[in-house]
């Protein structure tokens, strides 16, 4: 644990209050990841869009807090709207077909 000074002391509280905070965080994020793939899954491109939006807007308020890096989220969202794109493209093609 801590020191035992008022300062370690305090800080130990406030690691504890952080993490706590940190995994709440957390674990929304994984549970909307957890819902963009079956949305993904699905096929269907409005749902996936949605959640796309939704899954977004979780990474960069979790890069905002400091749960994750700025440019971890930014190549997370980058990958995940790769996969979007890549839904809508088959589905053009058998259109024109």
């Amino acid at each position: 644990m801590a020191e035992r000074t008022k300062s370690g002391i305090k800080r130990h509280r406030q690691n504890l209050k952080r993490r706590a905070r940190n995994t709440v965080v957390k674990s929304d994020l994984k549970t909307q990841l957890k819902k963009f793939d079956a949305a993904v899954e699905s096929g269907d491109l409005k749902a996936a869009e949605q959640a796309l939006k939704e899954t977004e807007s979780k990474l960069m308020k979790a890069a905002s807090k400091g749960v994750l890096h700025k440019k971890t989220a930014s190549r997370k969202a980058g990958r995940l709207a790769k996969r979007v794109s890549g839904l809508s493209k088959p589905s053009e093609q058998t259109a024109t077909s």
